[in-house]
């Protein structure tokens, strides 16, 4: 299956990546690993992750603690957020919203 992300959560993605190279490159690196490790789990079985809010889903990252929010669409994957799980919950959802 393929997947994509919203602008937002690949902005999310690179901004946890640059904090932690700005720290330990070697850091950025296994962060990096664990939610390229979270987005492999979901692709492998997409419904397994449990629902949290209508049809997103959550998988989180070994380690890191980061979750991978994404929805099922007809034949790819959406990633809406790349959530460090100490952010306000929720602040994601005005991405799905339908102009």
């Amino acid at each position: 299956m393929k997947h994509g992300f919203h602008p937002e959560a690949l902005g999310e993605y690179e901004g946890a990546a640059l904090y932690y190279a700005k720290r330990d490159p070697e850091l950025a690196g296994r962060s990096i690993d664990a939610v390229e490790d979270a987005i492999v789990r979901i692709l492998e079985s997409p419904t397994r992750w449990r629902v949290i809010d209508e049809d997103v889903r959550r998988c989180l990252s070994r380690v890191f603690p980061y979750g991978v929010l994404y929805t099922v669409e007809a034949d790819f994957v959406l990633i809406v957020a790349v959530m460090h799980c100490s952010r306000e919950p929720g602040y994601w959802k005005e991405r799905l919203a339908t102009p």
